[in-house]
């Protein structure tokens, strides 16, 4: 019943963005947002149906941008010559290209832009990330200069696993010294 559900939506928000266009004369673009985990592969596991169908859709909106077939009752309609589209920008972002069919990444079909952020640019990115818990601006830059080949999302994990040790730390304030006789748990 979801086969083929991830390519439809792809479908229907290009539509929708095309007609965003058309229609109130504003810019529109389809952004899918870290592709290569969803429709990325990895080792030798083998391709879903889902995610042949993304990688099947996004291609023939790279190749025929113009024409799209719209949906009738969930199923595919005919294809109209009167039913053309305006172009939408498709933004993909991904952290291993990679992993996605190799015919999408060609030459022609899409431009690829990759950013290296510098460590002025992690460490600001960082310091947003932590700017509700009153960390200072230095401590945030020698953090990541204690860290210089990991990942944002590595910080990420560290802010969470303090988040999680607070937590526990507080849970313990309510630690009985021995179990409650009827459920066997120390915790008031």
């Amino acid at each position: 019943e979801w086969a083929g559900e991830p390519g439809r939506l792809l479908r229907r928000r290009y539509r929708k963005a095309s007609e965003i266009i058309r229609n109130q004369g504003k810019m529109s673009c389809l952004i899918v947002n870290d592709i290569d985990a969803g429709a990325g592969r990895f080792k030798q596991t083998q391709a879903t149906v889902n995610c042949q169908m993304v990688m099947g859709t996004l291609m023939n909106l790279c190749d025929h941008p113009n024409r799209v077939a719209r949906e009738e009752d969930g199923n595919l309609a005919e294809y109209r010559e009167d039913d053309e589209l305006r172009r939408v920008p498709i933004i993909i972002t991904g952290n291993d290209l990679s992993t996605l069919y190799a015919p999408l990444l060609r030459d022609g079909r899409m431009e690829k832009y990759y950013w290296a952020p510098t460590r002025d640019e992690i460490a600001d990115m960082v310091h947003a990330m932590y700017k509700d818990d009153d960390v200072t601006r230095d401590t945030v830059e020698a953090l990541v200069a204690a860290h210089p080949e990991q990942p944002l999302d590595f910080f990420g994990a560290i802010r969470g696993r303090m988040y999680d040790a607070a937590i526990k730390a507080w849970t313990d304030t309510f630690r009985a010294e021995t179990p409650d006789p009827v459920t066997g748990q120390r915790h008031v």
